[in-house]
């Protein structure tokens, strides 16, 4: 069983910045990839980065493009959200995931809030 634990959510000021981590444990870890992904108040989860676990390769959605940077150490088993310019419609629970070896996001983490005031 593959277990995910975030951190490093908060509140920060508009144009400030934060760094999410996501520590995960689990006797085989091998995912295809990691993402991030938020939900604002009254909004479905929606996806915000990727990256893949073996050749690194990332992909974000076009609101966060130029401002947030994904990341990953494969020795430590953790993926890193860095996030600057902070914008008040950023803020949403973060939640980290994983994929199995193929296929889509089954491992999820119980989300850590982001709030950016104005």
């Amino acid at each position: 069983q593959v277990q995910l634990v975030e951190s490093g959510g908060g509140l920060v000021q508009a144009g400030g910045s934060l760094r999410l981590s996501c520590a995960a444990s689990g006797r085989t870890f091998s995912p295809n990839a990691m993402g991030w992904f938020r939900q604002a108040p009254g909004k479905e989860r929606e996806f915000v980065a990727q990256i893949t676990w073996s050749g690194g390769n990332t992909f974000y959605t076009d609101s966060v493009k130029g401002r947030f940077t994904i990341s990953r150490d494969n020795a430590k088993n953790t993926v890193y959200l860095q996030m600057n310019s902070l914008k008040p419609e950023d803020t949403a629970v973060y939640y980290c995931a994983a994929t199995r070896p193929a296929g889509g996001y089954d491992y999820w983490g119980q989300g850590t809030q982001v709030t950016v005031s104005s």
